[in-house]
């Protein structure tokens, strides 16, 4: 079942896994011949997702750094991570980086680490860098739901979630509220300090700019407070009130937006911890939140992710 990303990538993979000590069960590549061909992944001739939908314009190797940063990336896959006995759930894991990079130690593989302790499949998305493009990051995010919808069976998956984290939480809260079909629309959604509007002074200038290069028709898509409805994913939103990144009135403005369209959900504001704390808990180095709110954190989120098994 397992597949191996060929050359100089694997290389680099392999050297991600082993500073976290964690190998997914299945690692694929979302567009096999690349982003210049309108082709998924087929299997037994069945297109099971679609197209690179356009070209990032990034070319060469991926650039990783040493705390799991990864940038540059045009040839996007998704790790897999299967639980020896599936509790039923599975989480679309988008790590943030202000649309520049993934960060897939901090809000990848170490989201992936915990799942597999709670009995949840995770599906962690190295998604392409916009580069502009901004349509991108989400057709990624959409096919490699497809992908795990079309075998949540075998895994014994009946939930597919998401989760995201900063800009990858803006990622997150884009499919949430831009889906296609009942494929590619999340059952729920856990939003992490995520940036949500891209109105100027509000947003993280980065995530703005290297998503939709400042352009207004764009930028008012892109804010994601304008997208809420009725059919939104109930959602779970987590941040710190001193976070000096991502104002907090982003999440406040898809709460209450959510509040308005009467979609359900919670929204959890721990005191301090700042920006990008993600699951770097001290067993992987120093912990931004507290002893007391890391613990918090966990205790909401299983607690958050067990009522909605509830409703399998």
């Amino acid at each position: 079942m397992r597949r191996v990303i060929l050359g100089a990538f694997a290389a680099l993979f392999s050297c991600c896994l082993l500073a976290q000590n964690i190998k997914p069960n299945v690692t694929l590549k979302l567009y096999p011949e690349g982003q210049a061909v309108d082709k998924g992944i087929v299997e037994n001739g069945v297109a099971v997702t679609l197209g690179p939908c356009e070209d990032n314009e990034l070319s060469g190797a991926v650039e990783m750094s040493g705390d799991g940063n990864m940038g540059n990336i045009s040839d996007p896959y998704i790790d897999i991570y299967l639980p020896k006995k599936c509790n039923g759930q599975m989480l679309v894991c988008c790590p943030g980086g202000g649309y520049r990079y993934c960060s897939s130690y901090n809000e990848g593989t170490r989201v992936a680490a915990w799942c597999l302790k709670q009995g949840i499949a995770c599906c962690v998305v190295l998604y392409r860098m916009p580069n502009h493009h901004s349509r991108v990051p989400l057709t990624d995010v959409q096919n490699a739901f497809r992908y795990c919808r079309a075998h949540q069976a075998e895994w014994g998956v009946k939930q597919i979630g998401i989760i995201g984290f900063s800009a990858g939480g803006h990622l997150a809260a884009s499919a949430s509220t831009l889906w296609v079909d009942a494929a590619t629309r999340p059952d729920f959604s856990v939003l992490v300090y995520p940036v949500i509007t891209l109105e100027q002074d509000v947003t993280h200038k980065g995530t703005r700019t290297n998503l939709t290069n400042n352009k207004i028709d764009l930028v008012e898509y892109y804010s994601l407070e304008n997208q809420v409805n009725a059919s939104t994913p109930q959602t779970l939103l987590l941040l710190c009130q001193d976070d000096k990144v991502v104002p907090p009135e982003n999440s406040l403005r898809y709460y209450f937006k959510m509040v308005k369209c009467k979609v359900p959900g919670e929204l959890h504001i721990f005191t301090n911890g700042g920006h990008g704390w993600g699951f770097t808990t001290p067993e992987y180095g120093k912990d931004k939140l507290t002893p007391g709110q890391r613990a918090d954190f966990f205790k909401i989120l299983s607690r958050w992710l067990e009522d909605r098994r509830a409703e399998i």
